[in-house]
């Protein structure tokens, strides 16, 4: 049963002289108690997606059309006090980089308590605070006596990220989005956060978006994995099924320029890159990069083109497998 699922959602900002269009009908789902991995390069689209599900673009951006539901209920069209409801609460977000979200001129025990007060207002001061010390616990920050009364520069980079974690899972909720968690940290610590959120995921059924670049940290933490190009998801599928068999080119070019631990072929880094959102070439947006590129590519971006359950690629090269398949359904 999916818990959130998006369709067809662009979405837009405005500059001095244009409307640049950054989301070009994004579609994919998330089950309930899953990890769904949403992997590409930097400019794909990933960062705006989740923002655009909590509706945080600024004064700038907007979504223009497309549905995100969540729960049965399409989020995109709701008010701003219904979505703070929301927010928090149901769907919480882990940024990129803790420093800028924490505010330096509080203690980080008062951060968590005050995210618990916000929304759990039969919650005393007291409990707040022996909650939020659980918290700092359960997330595996030592001594948490002690660094209840820190401010954030006190603490490295992992430990901030331990407190960001904490406020987010305050409340339980049911959906966390993590946009690249782990970037800033060194390996070992990496690992660790990781774990802390597939903890969450599995004693919480807290389901997870999480946003990464990293095929190494896909492989090891999802279920599903959603590819983004250019503003769009152009493979959707179950993670084992993924690295067996990635079906879209640029889902084959990412594996094969992802270094292994016994690498003996040469990396072959895919060629070119992404295109600024302004300056998206004609039909499919991967077309200029692809080594299986038609005339048809050129000319026309294909729909998502469905398999089975929980399998999806847009590419022309299946079009004539999806036809097949609805035949044979059809019997």
């Amino acid at each position: 049963m999916s818990l959130l699922e998006v369709k067809n959602l662009h979405t837009e900002f405005e500059t001095t002289h244009e409307t640049i269009r950054v989301l070009n009908g994004v579609s994919f789902s998330v089950e309930k108690g899953k990890v769904l991995g949403l992997v590409g390069e930097s400019g794909c689209g990933k960062s705006v997606t989740s923002l655009s599900i909590l509706q945080l673009l600024g004064g700038k951006g907007k979504i223009k059309s497309g549905e995100i539901n969540f729960k049965g209920q399409d989020i995109s069209k709701v008010s701003e006090k219904e979505i703070r409801k929301i927010r928090g609460n149901e769907i919480s977000m882990i940024f990129q980089e803790p420093l800028t979200s924490l505010n330096p001129l509080i203690r980080i025990g008062k951060q968590i308590a005050e995210s618990i007060l916000l929304h759990d207002q039969n919650a005393s001061k007291n409990e707040a605070q022996e909650r939020a010390l659980e918290l700092m616990k359960t997330v595996g920050i030592p001594q948490a006596h002690e660094k209840f009364s820190h401010y954030p520069h006190q603490l490295s980079g992992g430990m901030r990220q331990r407190v960001m974690i904490a406020i987010a899972l305050a409340c339980e909720p049911e959906l966390l989005i993590a946009d690249e968690p782990t970037t800033a940290l060194d390996v070992t610590i990496q690992k660790q956060i990781l774990g802390l959120m597939k903890k969450a995921a599995r004693e919480l059924d807290t389901s997870i978006i999480l946003i990464t670049h990293d095929l190494g940290v896909i492989a090891e933490m999802v279920d599903q994995v959603a590819v983004m190009y250019s503003g769009e998801v152009v493979e959707q599928n179950d993670v084992k099924r993924f690295f067996d068999n990635p079906k879209h080119p640029y889902s084959q070019g990412l594996i094969k320029s992802t270094p292994a631990i016994e690498q003996v072929e040469r990396l072959e880094p895919i060629k070119g890159h992404v295109p600024a959102p302004s300056k998206k070439p004609s039909g499919c947006p991967f077309h200029p990069r692809c080594p299986f590129a038609i005339d048809q590519c050129k000319e026309a971006n294909p729909s998502s083109l469905y398999y089975e359950e929980g399998e999806m690629v847009k590419c022309w090269l299946y079009e004539k497998e999806d036809v097949q398949h609805e035949q044979a359904e059809r019997g």
